[in-house]
Formats: structure tokens, C-alpha cells, sequence
């Protein structure tokens, strides 16, 4: 007899049983059921949904832009028409960073000053002037437009186009971003440096140090304490171009006193504990996060199955 499982969550990286594990209660306590796929039990889960032995109501996918062997898992639930809280595609779109740059400056966010370049494999040599590396400033950063993920082919201290020459050699089918390095404000203690989550409607700002990598929890009093609403008329208008459901972006107060987006939309966010990491996510963040995208799949089974009993 087939089993049907409400939510579907499926993780390559053993870093993240705590955020799933909390997923999981939110989803027990709204009445749903779960279904957690990690790599040593993709291939039996496959197998059993071939043979209807088992099926899925929503589709939560965190591995597929990391392991391959997801991808099956994925294309399998799409070709049955299961949902997902973001597409493939969508993702794929999202973590494009030259695309993302453009349509940020389109939609009036301010932006680093970047210089997009073509892959290495389109176009072998180029040329940047004296003009173009002294607008970029001393130093600057390298970044791959779509090889993504803890800082993979970045570099941060750049300061010469043989450092972009040998850089982009390392991703060749890719785009590279030289991009400005943004100096924060610096006032009371606090470097004005933010992460945000976008979840499913749901907004969560923390305090982020670009330096330490370090998280503290971003209160409601700090919001009008520090003048910092216009963050989340940011974040909405990067939901808004990037189409996801759930994405986290990093924001900088500069010494101007302008809000600069800086790494535009990571669209796999990593949610380890701050209990638990010293770099991780505040306990109560991850648990703002984790609670509404489990509020998000009790909605979305509700409104199919009220929409199946038209």
C-alpha cells in the first residue's frame, strides 16, 4: 500500500540535521507528516518511489546544486508533478551573480562597483585600463558568477589584472565579478554589516561580521534604535527579482551612509546553530526560519486539497 508523506526534505550536508530537525517538529506540530532523504538513503527512496511504494505532497530540496546524484531525486518529483518550494531553475537563475547584478542596478538597489567579464573559455584575453582597476579600487574582490558556495574561487584580496587573469582561469566556463570592497560604518561597537533571510514572506535580520564571520542577534530596538527599516524594503525588492521563496542576501551600511547590497542572493542558505558553531546562526533566527517554512507547507497542502474538493 503507498505511504504518502505531507514534506519531503532531502540534504547533502550533515551540518544541517539540527535545521531540519527543527523543520521537522514545526511540521509534526501543524499535523504533518516527514520524510528526510540523505545520501546514504537517496537510491532506496528513489526505488521506492518508482514502485509507488511511497509519495510526497511537497518537495524541499537543499542537495541537488551540490550532488548530482539529487538531481535524479529532483527531475523524478517534478516529472510527477510534486511541488517545490523553489525550482531548480529559479535557483539556478538566483545564484547567477552578473545576472543578479544587472537586474539589481535595474530595480535601483545600489550595488558594489563591478566590472562583469566573459568566461575564460569565450574569451581568453581581455583588457581592463588603469581607470577600470583604479575604480575598482586597491583591493578588490574576484568572484566566480556561478561556481557558488562558502566562498568557492573567491578572491578577496586582489589587487592587479594578472591576479584577475589567473583568477578566472580556475572556473573558465564561468563569468567573473571584480567587484569594490564596501567599508562598512563603524559606530557604538557595531560594524553596520547584515544578514538577511527572505522565507516564504517572512523576514530575519541578524548582525553579520564580514571579518569574523561572526552572528548577533539583530533585536527589534536595534531597527529603530540604528535607523535600519530600509533593510527590509531591500530584501523585498530582492524577492522580488530573484523569485524565491527562501534566500538569505548580505547588506552593508557604508560610510556614506547608503545600504549597499554586497553578496546578492545566496539561494542555499547555511543554518548551522550559534549554540552548536561559533559561526553559526542565532538559535532563535534558525528557529524563525525553520517555523515558517513549515507554516508555508501546511498552507500550501491546504489550499490543494481545498482546491481538490471544488
Amino acid at each position: 500500500m503507498k505511504k504518502i508523506f505531507d514534506f519531503c526534505i532531502a540534504s547533502d550536508f550533515e551540518y544541517d540535521a539540527d535545521f531540519i530537525d527543527l523543520i521537522e517538529a514545526s511540521a509534526h506540530r501543524r499535523g504533518l507528516t516527514t520524510y528526510v532523504v540523505w545520501p546514504h538513503n537517496l537510491n532506496e527512496t528513489m526505488r521506492r518511489f518508482k514502485r509507488e511504494e511511497i509519495g510526497f505532497k511537497f518537495f524541499y530540496d537543499r542537495a541537488s546544486d551540490s550532488s548530482p546524484n539529487f538531481l535524479k531525486l529532483n527531475s523524478l518529483l517534478v516529472e510527477q508533478n510534486v511541488p517545490l518550494l523553489d525550482p531548480i531553475a529559479k535557483l539556478q537563475r538566483a545564484s547567477d551573480k552578473a545576472t543578479m547584478h544587472l537586474e539589481f542596478i535595474a530595480s535601483g538597489l545600489l550595488t558594489p562597483y563591478t566590472i562583469i567579464i566573459p568566461p575564460y573559455d569565450a574569451l581568453e584575453n581581455i583588457f581592463l585600463s588603469v581607470s577600470d582597476l583604479a575604480k575598482l579600487g586597491r583591493s578588490f574582490f574576484i568572484k566566480p558568477a556561478n561556481t557558488t558556495g562558502g566562498g568557492i574561487g573567491v578572491v578577496s584580496g586582489a589587487e592587479s589584472l594578472q591576479d584577475v587573469l589567473l583568477a578566472r582561469q580556475k572556473f573558465q566556463g564561468d563569468k567573473y565579478l571584480l567587484q569594490e570592497k564596501v567599508v562598512p560604518l563603524e559606530k557604538d561597537g557595531k560594524r553596520y554589516w547584515f544578514r538577511g533571510y527572505y522565507v516564504c514572506g517572512r523576514i530575519e535580520f541578524t548582525w553579520w561580521n564580514d571579518q569574523t564571520h561572526v552572528y548577533e542577534t539583530l533585536g527589534k530596538g536595534d531597527i529603530k534604535e540604528f535607523k535600519l527599516q530600509p533593510l527590509f524594503r531591500i530584501i523585498k525588492k530582492i524577492a522580488e527579482i530573484s523569485a524565491l521563496q527562501f534566500f538569505s542576501t548580505e547588506i552593508a551600511l557604508n560610510l556614506e551612509g547608503k545600504f549597499s547590497v554586497i553578496d546578492y542572493v545566496n539561494e542555499i542558505c547555511d543554518m548551522r546553530l550559534k549554540s552548536r558553531h561559533f559561526d553559526g546562526v542565532p538559535d532563535a533566527s534558525v528557529c524563525k526560519v525553520a517555523d515558517s517554512i513549515a507554516l508555508h507547507v501546511k498552507k500550501h497542502i491546504q489550499k490543494n486539497s481545498s482546491d481538490n474538493h471544488v
